[in-house]
């Protein structure tokens, strides 16, 4: 991962630096160093102006998880604000490099993690780098419950989303404050039929980029959607693609989808308040019939 050699000893040691290299999923790559000057190589210009700071790097053998923070300031010319509250930089790769900015050439990769969170504080961006080892450090496995513990279209859930029943392109008409954009299209389709759905950009600088349907509100003139989350939605003009809503519910997958017989909850699952019931005569009878029937 080399071209050149780093000896830590002589006059080369005091012409050290860091260089960050990150790596957002939609493909923009971005690059820093904590020296006072431009530094270049495979491709990447590290910028000098983003005061960006590491903390110290905790590093243990085995499988434990590795973690470490860097902190910058954000700068409308490559992080900002809006790009941080939308996500944009979840699940980015951040490449760490200790460089001879004399000869940069002469360089090593330290270590490679993944932006766990990053969050803003007073004006201020901070990030916390994870190992390749956090994903064992999450629960794995299905979770028993009624809803269905699947995302529509994985391989659990099987739905084809490339079926065009459950998928539209349409552009943006209009923008509206709390995350709000009218649409123009999707009128071969219910009202309410994307509610629960994504919006995914298809173009411009958010392209990759998706969110959450919250509410959709549908007249004969516009479909109005909601969307989850911060920062700005998609702006007026980008053409969209929306996907389909699924609550999860065993109704929804059988009425909407035709999909129930990969349903992957547990609808007949008794709650809490059956649990610790009993028997009254004419209340509910505890028959060992299905208390849950949709």
């Amino acid at each position: 991962m080399s071209d050149g050699t780093i000896e830590l000893g002589g006059a080369q040691a005091t012409r050290l630096c860091n260089c960050w290299r990150l790596i957002c999923l939609d493909g923009m790559v971005i690059g820093f160093t904590d020296t006072d000057q431009s530094l270049s190589f495979d491709g990447t210009v590290f910028e000098p102006g983003s005061g960006l700071n590491a903390s110290e790097v905790r590093e243990s053998s085995g499988l434990a998880v590795d973690s470490s923070d860097v902190e910058g300031v954000l700068s409308a010319a490559s992080i900002t604000s809006d790009d941080v509250r939308s996500g944009r930089f979840d699940g980015a790769v951040v490449e760490t490099w200790l460089v001879d900015w004399s000869e940069p050439a002469a360089r090593r990769l330290l270590r490679r993690a993944t932006i766990g969170e990053i969050s803003l504080q007073g004006g201020r961006f901070v990030a916390s780098l994870e190992s390749a080892a956090a994903p064992l450090d999450k629960p794995q496995g299905r979770f028993v419950r009624r809803s269905c513990d699947a995302e529509l279209g994985d391989r659990a859930c099987k739905v084809d989303l490339d079926d065009p029943r459950w998928h539209e392109t349409v552009d943006i008409t209009g923008v509206g404050p709390e995350r709000c954009i009218s649409i123009d299209g999707g009128d071969d389709f219910p009202g309410g039929w994307f509610e629960g759905g994504l919006v995914l950009w298809t173009e411009g600088n958010g392209r990759h980029r998706s969110a959450r349907i919250r509410h959709e509100t549908a007249d004969a003139d516009q479909r109005v959607l909601e969307l989850d989350g911060n920062g700005s939605g998609p702006a007026e003009g980008t053409r969209c693609t929306l996907v389909a809503g699924c609550d999860k519910m065993f109704r929804t997958c059988r009425e909407k989808f035709a999909n129930h017989l990969n349903y992957r909850g547990f609808p007949h699952l008794p709650g809490n308040d059956v649990a610790y019931t009993y028997v009254v005569r004419g209340v509910m009878p505890l028959d060992g019939k299905p208390v849950v029937t949709s």
